[in-house]
């Protein structure tokens, strides 16, 4: 039986999120709503989620020593990774010790913190299907893999990353040193390692959103979201929508696949998992304990969203995982370089039917840094995608004046 306290009492139930972005306030204010004490920690100040949390930390969260004294002197129940740049062994450390638990569990979150240990996992463990790979720790063993089988054309992707960043398509030799340079660039942890994967000549890419909770009978259970189709580019996504439509064989493997790689990371949560489908084949490609951003969609699609699906599940809690409504989910880049931007547009922006916006109030915007989201539902997914781009692109933002 799950019993939670009120939030700053001596009985509070405690949660620590590492890593405070959009996705992780969502988690955070789904944690807010069943009564959590939530503390967000984040590598710089002002993170979104730190601006809703009850308690907001800034450490180096790859750092053991800053991590360890942190998760010591704050006691929560559970810790809940949100990005990979953390530093795991420490968490496996004090979760043997019996000091937290981490969720879902230590093993997981070292696993999945870099694409080595999950793509072992799946490929020489389990024995599922993924696209051919070699890992490369220098621009020669890069070139060597790609001549010694991988082929052209091929993907690119550090170890180490988050969101896509660092990954590129690599068409013939003349792309080769950028890639490499790019991949650098783009690790979360600088050690020189890459990964290099043969190109699947695949239809579409689907996020299959995966629930891991507690039964009625305390055993758990493991449930499915529909499928969510995404659209990437330079491997971050863009937009995304709920339902994709899929053959039957095909969804079928998709769950098998899913359930075969997130039982054996065990614990309880949400597992987001990256699948390559043509016709009725399926590869696996990632897996992320937590949340996904392509599942940013089901905040309108779903009667509980990925967030609050991760937050029952986490706390032992009944989960639904049905669907309400197709829709879509479309980008807003910041498009600027600066420091606390304003947004044009958003009154014309909900003017578009069926539309919602999530503004995240990143601190700093670049470029290309995702700084909100359109939402739109409707009755199929074409008019819901349609909707969502065009409400998105009616945001504008920009620096302020003055």
């Amino acid at each position: 039986m799950t019993t939670l306290g009120t939030p700053l009492s001596p009985h509070a139930t405690k949660v620590m999120l590492l890593g405070s972005g959009e996705l992780g306030k969502e988690v955070l204010i789904a944690l807010q709503r069943l009564g959590v004490e939530t503390i967000a920690v984040d590598r710089y100040e002002n993170a979104p989620g730190q601006q809703v949390a009850h308690h907001a930390r800034t450490i180096t969260m790859s750092d053991s020593a800053q991590l360890k004294a942190l998760i010591e002197a704050e006691r929560p129940h559970l810790v809940v990774p949100e990005i990979e740049a953390i530093a795991t062994p420490m968490l496996e450390e004090l979760e043997a010790a019996g000091t937290v638990r981490v969720i879902p569990t230590a093993r997981a979150a070292r696993l999945t913190m870099d694409r080595e240990g999950i793509r072992v996992l799946a490929a020489e463990t389990l024995g599922l299907p993924t696209s051919p790979y070699k890992f490369c720790d220098s621009l020669e063993e890069l070139q060597a893999a790609i001549d010694g089988g991988i082929g052209y054309p091929c993907v690119v992707k550090p170890v180490m990353s988050s969101s896509g960043k660092g990954q590129s398509k690599i068409d013939g030799p003349a792309d080769v040193q950028k890639a490499w340079d790019y991949a650098m660039a783009g690790g979360r942890v600088s050690h020189g390692r890459v990964i290099v994967e043969g190109f699947i000549d695949f239809d579409y890419e689907i996020t299959q959103l995966t629930v891991r909770s507690v039964g009625a009978d305390g055993q758990i259970v493991t449930s499915f979201c529909d499928p969510i189709g995404h659209v990437q580019v330079s491997g971050d996504y863009v937009e995304s929508w709920q339902p994709h439509p899929m053959h039957p064989a095909a969804l079928e493997k998709s769950r098998q696949i899913a359930k075969a790689v997130t039982d054996n990371l065990g614990g309880q949560g949400l597992f987001g998992v990256e699948l390559f489908v043509k016709g009725e084949q399926v590869w696996f490609s990632e897996v992320s304990p937590r949340p996904h951003d392509t599942g940013l969609v089901t905040l309108c699609t779903q009667h509980q969203s990925e967030f609050e699906l991760h937050a029952r599940a986490i706390l032992g809690l009944p989960v639904d995982t049905s669907l309400r409504n197709p829709g879509a989910s479309a980008v807003i880049y910041g498009g600027v370089d600066a420091v606390g931007i304003v947004f044009d547009g958003v009154e014309e922006a909900l003017r578009v039917p069926d539309t919602d916006l999530r503004l995240f109030g990143k601190p700093e915007s670049f470029t290309k840094r995702r700084m909100g989201v359109a939402l739109a539902r409707a009755t199929d997914v074409d008019t819901a995608r349609s909707n969502a781009k065009l409400a998105a692109s009616k945001v504008k933002p920009r620096k302020a004046q003055g």
